[in-house]
């Protein structure tokens, strides 16, 4: 197997490429997602608090794009409550408070490339 990195209109694909055999046409397997690259920034929808400034981490559970931001510093949110929407294969995945708390910093801007598990917002 041989794994290449492919770049086709700006988005990144990891792609393996295995031989079936003598003669035969190698087969490729498309990365599931492609990888983000740099995304042009776009001025923040509400002025950012201090990262990290609460106990509570809001950690986004997909690679994509910040679309919107549903909550301020200093908001109350209860559990379950939207906090963040990213954009991730043209669909838009709300980022939910894991408890109820108030929020102490928005850590991402609108327009922002995010990993999963990146820390998006804290609460206190």
């Amino acid at each position: 197997m041989k794994n290449y990195t492919i770049t086709v209109n700006g988005n990144v694909y990891d792609v393996t490429v295995e031989e079936n055999g003598a003669g035969a046409a190698p087969a490729a397997r498309p990365a599931a997602a492609p990888v983000p690259t740099a995304a042009p920034k776009v001025a923040p929808a509400a002025p950012k608090a201090a990262a990290g400034a609460g106990s509570i981490q809001v950690k986004a559970g997909a690679a994509g794009k910040v679309f919107k931001i549903e909550a301020n510093v200093g908001q109350s949110v209860q559990a379950g409550d939207p906090v963040v929407i990213i954009e991730a294969m043209k669909m838009e995945i709300p980022v939910v408070a894991p408890e109820a708390g108030t929020v102490a910093s928005i850590d991402v801007a609108v327009g922002d490339a995010v990993e999963s598990g990146a820390v998006l917002a804290t609460l206190n």
